[in-house]
């Protein structure tokens, strides 16, 4: 047979891969924006940088928002792009919610106001610090306009890590968001070698978590023979034998994900990197990345290794308390207001894993009630917008070497600016799960689907837990309210229109949803259970 013969042989059997572009289309938006944002680094004039990186961020943030809502309308439900991505009721729900904190998140990033006409971030990376080219580049007012597409690849990033159905695009989609998130975290402009030291350690832990998870995903697919959740949860039903290879896995994968979740024994890295990073970057991954983190989670857990529930819940009982107990109290030994929002985190992450390891699903016990999935989806909200409510109001704490974060300063904060000390003092009685506030009915949703799974020693433990939270959060508010003003006091900055509205959105989200959370957690509800 002639070898033109042979070469077209095979074409004639070719299949185009299907890819489902309407319904991909908000990832599309994030990516190609972010690409975009890149060009106009390289082209832009600096003076105009900053102006049109923001309103590429900002137009590409709103159109994928308006398309996810689209899709959301439209019931939209199938497994996309050849089987790798789902797009399915908690992927869409994630979308909506990683785009509108990354809103915020960027108004917080193109503040100028606060430290007189500068962002907060370096106006060179490269620059070593205390060096005079960085004293050339502050005294020029140069800017670090990166900061827009990074951010851009780092939700294009987590929103594919919500949605992916195989281990491949979930490996890929993790590195998509920690890459910039390694580099967004070393770009103070002021404290920049605890801002890089924070940065190296993000960097160096975060690439030892993701060498754990890709040995679990080398061991699934041994044990499977497919990276698809679907598949690998088939192979469950159907084969014998392998359980080494299988509990190995799990317990590998296990290690990755709750790394960035941040459950204690793999915290270490939280409170190092809140405190070190911009916090306008603090605010965002405090937020996004643990909002991307526990979907994902619970996504591979669910579809993927639901059948082998009873081989890990324990385990992850045990890292539910710990987490809890950890965070909450050393917490109270914290004298820096970043650190000790960073072990606050950690006590939410152990209150969201109540409800994970409760696994209540309809169809499985739960008929009337909250099932985990909506019970995490609703209290990921109301943990989100307060959060960074709470650190756009720690950029306004100001003194001569910039934010003023030790405890110790915010002493009388209420008599200086009782409207700012009265926002904190409302995000952190949320934070508490105070009622009226959006934390109390979090907190109610999480512990209701916990007991209604069975997990209820895990829902005594987080309210002992609670209760001893609630303490350094009323400390703080004591603090600021019944402590003498000191003569050094550090100085409230007057916010521009970008930081305002972070404050305020932030505001409104948490007095919202404390008073009024149906209409949220119906969204919640309707979003279902993730799709196989």
């Amino acid at each position: 047979m002639p070898l033109a013969a042979e070469i077209s042989r095979p074409l004639a059997d070719f299949v185009a891969p299907k890819i489902e572009y309407n319904e991909l289309a908000p990832l599309l938006v994030i990516f190609g924006a972010a690409c975009v944002g890149v060009l106009a680094e390289a082209f832009v004039p600096r003076s105009w940088r900053h102006l049109v990186q923001l309103a590429i961020s900002i137009l590409a943030l709103l159109v994928a928002g308006v398309l996810t809502v689209i899709l959301v309308a439209d019931n939209k439900e199938l497994i996309a792009a050849q089987g790798a991505i789902s797009v399915d009721g908690p992927a869409l729900f994630t979308w909506m919610l990683l785009l509108a904190l990354t809103l915020i998140s960027v108004l917080l990033f193109a503040e100028r106001s606060v430290d007189g006409g500068l962002s907060a971030f370096a106006g060179q990376a490269a620059a070593v610090p205390g060096s005079e080219a960085e004293r050339e580049a502050t005294a020029a007012k140069v800017e670090h306009t990166e900061v827009f597409p990074l951010t851009l690849f780092a939700v294009g990033g987590m929103m594919l890590f919500a949605s992916a159905n195989d281990l491949l695009t979930l490996f890929v989609a993790l590195e998509v968001f920690s890459l910039p998130l390694y580099l967004l975290c070393g770009l103070a402009r002021r404290r920049r070698l605890i801002s890089q030291e924070a940065a190296m350690k993000y960097f160096l832990l975060g690439a030892f978590s993701s060498a754990f998870l890709l040995y679990g995903i080398a061991l699934l697919y041994g044990y499977s023979g497919t990276m698809s959740l679907g598949g690998i949860s088939d192979a469950l039903a159907t084969k014998t034998g392998g359980d080494s290879i299988l509990l190995a896995g799990t317990g590998l994968i296990g290690v990755g994900l709750l790394f960035k979740v941040g459950a204690v024994p793999f915290h270490s890295w939280t409170p190092d990197v809140y405190q070190g990073a911009p916090t306008p970057i603090t605010g965002f991954m405090a937020a996004c990345t643990k909002i991307a983190a526990f979907i994902g989670l619970m996504r591979v857990f669910y579809v993927a290794l639901g059948g082998t529930r009873w081989d890990w819940a324990p385990m992850m009982w045990v890292v539910a308390i710990l987490t809890m107990v950890v965070g909450s109290v050393v917490a109270i030994t914290q004298t820096d207001v970043k650190r000790m929002l960073a072990y606050s985190s950690i006590a939410h992450a152990g209150f969201l894993l109540t409800a994970f390891v409760g696994l209540a699903q309809a169809g499985n016990g739960v008929l009337n009630g909250i099932t985990s999935t909506q019970a995490v989806l609703f209290y990921l909200v109301t943990y989100g917008f307060p959060t960074i409510g709470a650190f756009a109001v720690v950029t306004l704490v100001r003194d001569a070497g910039g934010e003023a974060t030790h405890l110790s300063r915010w002493a009388g904060l209420g008599k200086k600016s009782p409207l700012l000390a009265g926002i904190f003092a409302f995000f952190l009685l949320s934070f508490a799960g105070i009622p009226l506030t959006a934390g109390f009915t979090g907190k109610w949703a999480v512990f209701t689907a916990a007991w209604t799974g069975g997990a209820w020693p895990l829902v005594v433990v987080a309210v002992l837990c609670s209760v001893v939270a609630a303490f350094f959060y009323v400390r703080v508010i004591v603090l600021m309210f019944f402590s003498d003003l000191p003569a050094d006091s550090p100085d409230v900055a007057l916010p521009g229109w970008q930081t305002t509205a972070a404050v305020a959105l932030g505001l409104a989200a948490t007095v919202v949803l404390g008073l009024v959370p149906g209409p949220v957690l119906d969204l919640a509800a309707r979003a279902g259970e993730f799709i196989r």
